[in-house]
């Protein structure tokens, strides 16, 4: 028999598993998403991606501001579901909501856990230079990310891969992975492992202040800092010697031959000296610009030696 299901999501990265939740016949019978923000030029209330996408299937949507209350509960309760699938819901599930499904809550996380628990884990992986990323089915209990494993799938980091680009493969993949464990759980087989205490690392939340480019740094970690905050925040430097700073983000690079004093620009194709080597700069973006190759940047900015960047 096909599962009841709440699923209980917000942004882009989990709309992939709700689609394929409800292609392969289960009953999603909710959403719970967070609630609509304001955004864009006339700051108008825009739902959340997952909101979007339950509407147009037609499922009701919730959106309560808290889940720890006695009347979130008790409606958490009605949906009479058999399990809740989370993906990056964005608000902390209490003992009582865990404990309320038939088998439990079952949680999609983007890392190979224990590694990278919490918040930032696709950057956190690609700026720590991970050889490889993943994503993990696991039953939810009150600890951060803590919950025994059910499922899991790898996939390679190559230094060419932005966070944007590991978020695209690793949500696909993760909703074929959410559907495994949720067709196990349908017949009985679905088996779980405790996390390992060995090796723990935490994935905190992305901290503008972490975003400036040191350029002292090696080559090769200047080139993962930089994917793996792309394209938001940005990892971001300054052209130096200009009567205004002129702030550029910096979006996607690749190492390149050369050495200089770090920040130089060593050549007329944008490769920029590290600490060790250096990178070529392939995507950027002004202040009050929208994302632009180099060769596109440098046709209205003469970029070369003797400039530097800070």
């Amino acid at each position: 028999m096909p599962l009841r299901l709440i699923f209980m999501g917000t942004p882009d990265f989990a709309v992939p598993t709700l689609l394929e939740l409800v292609a392969h016949g289960h009953q999603v019978v909710a959403v719970y998403t967070r609630a609509p923000k304001p955004a864009g030029r006339g700051m108008k209330l825009q739902p959340s991606a997952v909101e979007q996408e339950a509407r147009r299937l037609g499922i009701p949507v919730m959106t309560p501001g808290t889940l720890k209350t006695p009347e979130a509960l008790a409606e958490f309760r009605t949906h009479n579901a058999d399990a809740a699938v989370v993906v990056a819901y964005g608000m902390i599930l209490p003992q009582a909501i865990l404990d309320a499904p038939r088998y439990g809550c079952f949680n999609l996380h983007g890392s190979l856990l224990p590694r990278w628990r919490g918040a930032a884990p696709i950057n956190r992986a690609i700026m720590a230079g991970d050889a490889e990323s993943g994503v993990m089915v696991m039953k939810m209990d009150v600890g951060l990310d803590t919950g025994d494993v059910a499922m899991a799938e790898r996939l390679a980091i190559t230094d060419t891969m932005t966070a944007a680009d590991l978020h695209d493969a690793l949500a696909p993949l993760g909703a074929d992975l959410m559907v495994r464990a949720m067709g196990g759980l349908e017949r009985g087989g679905l088996q779980l492992t405790k996390q390992s205490e060995d090796g723990v690392t935490y994935a905190a939340k992305i901290e503008k202040a972490e975003a400036r480019i040191d350029w002292k740094r090696p080559a090769r970690e200047v080139l993962r800092h930089i994917h793996g905050l792309s394209p938001f925040p940005g990892a971001w430097c300054e052209l130096a010697g200009e009567a205004e700073p002129v702030r550029l983000k910096i979006l996607r690079c690749e190492l390149a031959s050369g050495s200089g004093s770090p920040g130089d620009v060593l050549d007329d194709n944008l490769a920029i000296a590290c600490g060790d080597r250096a990178i070529r700069i392939v995507e950027l973006q002004r202040a009050g610009k929208g994302p632009m190759k180099s060769a596109e940047f440098l046709r209205g900015t003469a970029l070369k030696p003797p400039a530097r960047l800070d």
